[in-house]
């Protein structure tokens, strides 16, 4: 009896586990092929979409949630109300949709919708729509759906829309009705209030019909034109991507350089604007942003990118960014570094940027910055400096939420912002002080190559550092990311005018980290300090290819808030993290002199 219990329990325990590995690693596919024609003189355009669904997942679907993005820029609409009641507003937005007038506003709705030929019951709830399916997607089939939509192209205001602040007729971008992404947490319909994006992977072939006077750039490449009866059908295809969006204007300039590796980067601004000498000169500068990211974070799988004029600032989207043109040179190659890096995080890594925001951009941040570092050197300013400075900013402030908090719920744009851009960066800078230069670029290319395509999580980049370097880095989100809690070490005050050879150190911040001190003894030697975290389960010093030798003491452990090292000569100064590597949240207490 006890015998037989036990293989039972263990089958049990088999399957769980094999049911539990299997779910881990299933995601949705969806495949476009849709046609949609603008009419330019009431900026209205009619769509159909023929999608192939792929229910990977062990679950069967009883209905489908789609995006109706356009549906925001209403009045009334969550992305209206949300910035009529924020304390800070984006400029940008403000009260600006409350005043639309009918034929301003953005329109996107479905007129039909099929599974498999059956006629589908659609719910419209403003920028979400519910399709009620009459028997359900089973696990592991795909269905095809057919959708008729209408759409009304709102006045530029959020990244999306017609006439631009610079004279751009058409940016498209969150246009059509988009399946919703379904993974292990289930569906995830997040109303649009102008926050982060998350889809599935699939195919995209998409055939646009304009005037034929208009220049269109996109997602993808554009495969065919075909022009009759004064109107312009343009193909677009852009395969394995999870969003697709394209622009529209007569005085759109073409240009086009492909890189060594074949790679075909398009340039899109407006012709007579004064704009062609810096476009010139950002032609000169993109290969260097590629050059760059390709070699310390993973190298771009697709056959083209294209760089266009459009939008209301910078925003990345699938093989493209829509970005404003009017700008000096440093200004339009940051833009560009930034938006570009985005296709390795937002584009290819495709990172659930609703919750996972903070890497997205603070990841992109990271790589950008380094990426302006290496074309425009500035020694005044070292790279990462001001990231770490609005981290701190923030965490001084009060404003601070965790960063698991969902991007669409933050209470302020400036605790998000900061959240998301500084903190995020700060989040990856400290990784690199804990790993070393060597290893954590390994690692960041390790985990590009592991996971691109494949939505990862935190805990998913986590893993792959700790098995490329024999280390425990779990304790490291656990608290910078899950809460608000500080960092700040000190040199112990009751060492003031005592000439000695002890030095005592303080945990002063509710965060533990890996910590190095540099110790100016009377001789005018210097001795340099390794003190790693029990946490990680590792003392040795990881930073190569330095002249610095450095001591390793015993790890500190992560419940007691003071430790004690002993120099071997007199001490003049004590330094806590002299190179800047940690977020410390008070300077002024990292150091002590000899009077």
């Amino acid at each position: 009896m006890k015998k037989t219990l036990i293989l039972a329990f263990a089958f049990a325990w088999s399957a769980f586990t094999f049911g539990q590995k299997k779910c881990s690693t299933w995601q949705q596919r969806v495949d476009y092929d849709m046609s949609v024609e603008l009419n330019d003189l009431n900026h209205q355009f009619t769509g159909t979409s023929s999608i192939e669904y792929y229910n990977n997942s062990p679950d069967d679907l009883n209905e489908i949630f789609v995006h109706l993005y356009f549906n925001a820029f209403q009045p009334g609409s969550d992305m209206d109300t949300r910035s009529l009641w924020i304390e800070d507003p984006d400029s940008r937005v403000g009260d600006r949709i409350s005043k639309l007038k009918p034929e301003e506003t953005g329109q996107l709705h479905l007129t039909k919708v099929s599974v498999q030929n059956k006629d589908c019951f659609v719910e419209e709830m403003g920028t979400i729509a519910k399709i009620q399916l009459s028997s359900p997607i089973r696990a592991g089939k795909k269905v095809k759906i057919k959708m008729n939509w209408l759409g009304q192209v709102p006045i530029q205001i959020r990244r999306s829309g017609r006439n631009s602040a610079e004279g751009v007729d058409y940016s498209m971008s969150q246009w059509f009705p988009k399946i919703s992404a379904y993974d292990k947490d289930g569906w995830h319909p997040n109303p649009y209030i102008a926050r982060e994006f998350y889809g599935e992977y699939g195919n995209y072939n998409v055939n646009i019909t304009t005037q034929k006077d208009f220049v269109l750039a996109g997602s993808g490449e554009i495969k065919k034109e075909t022009i009759a009866n004064g109107k312009k059908v343009t193909q677009f295809v852009a395969n394995n991507v999870h969003d697709f969006m394209w622009a529209a204007d007569k005085d759109y300039q073409h240009d086009q350089i492909i890189l060594k590796d074949g790679l075909k980067v398009n340039f899109y601004y407006l012709k007579n604007q004064g704009l062609e000498e810096n476009w010139k000169k950002l032609e000169s500068f993109t290969p260097q942003i590629f050059e760059y990211m390709n070699s310390h974070f993973g190298q771009y799988p697709y056959s083209a990118f294209s760089i266009i004029q459009g939008g209301d600032g910078g925003m990345e989207y699938p093989m493209a960014t829509l970005i404003t043109g009017k700008r000096k040179v440093g200004s339009l190659v940051g833009v560009t570094a930034h938006e570009l890096a985005h296709s390795w995080y937002q584009g290819i890594l495709g990172f659930n940027e609703s919750l996972y925001f903070w890497m997205d951009e603070g990841f992109t941040n990271f790589s950008s910055d380094e990426v302006m570092d290496r074309i425009f050197p500035n020694p005044a300013n070292p790279v990462h400096v001001d990231a770490v400075s609005g981290y701190l900013a923030l965490a001084s402030s009060g404003k601070e939420e965790p960063m698991t908090t969902h991007a669409d719920h933050f209470n302020t744009n400036y605790a998000y912002s900061l959240a998301a851009y500084s903190k995020g960066q700060t989040y990856l800078y400290q990784l690199k002080g804990i790993l070393g230069e060597e290893r954590f670029y390994h690692g960041m290319l390790s985990f590009f190559d592991q996971y691109k395509f494949k939505h990862p999580t935190p805990t998913d980049f986590l893993r792959v550092l700790e098995k490329e370097n024999d280390i425990v880095l779990d304790w490291y989100n656990e608290y910078f990311v899950n809460t608000t809690k500080t960092i700040d070490y000190a040199v112990d005050s009751t060492l003031s005018n005592l000439i000695s050879q002890t030095v005592v150190l303080n945990r002063v911040g509710s965060m533990p980290m890996p910590v190095e001190i540099e110790i100016e003894t009377m001789d005018g030697k210097f001795e340099y300090w390794y003190i790693s975290l029990d946490l990680m389960r590792e003392n040795q010093h990881l930073e190569k290819g330095t002249e610095i030798h450095w001591i390793a003491a015993p790890a500190w452990n992560w419940v007691k808030t003071q430790y004690t090292i002993t120099s071997t000569q007199p001490i003049k100064k004590v330094t806590i993290d002299p190179f800047r590597k940690i977020a410390d949240l008070n300077r002024e207490n990292n150091s002590w002199d000899v009077k």
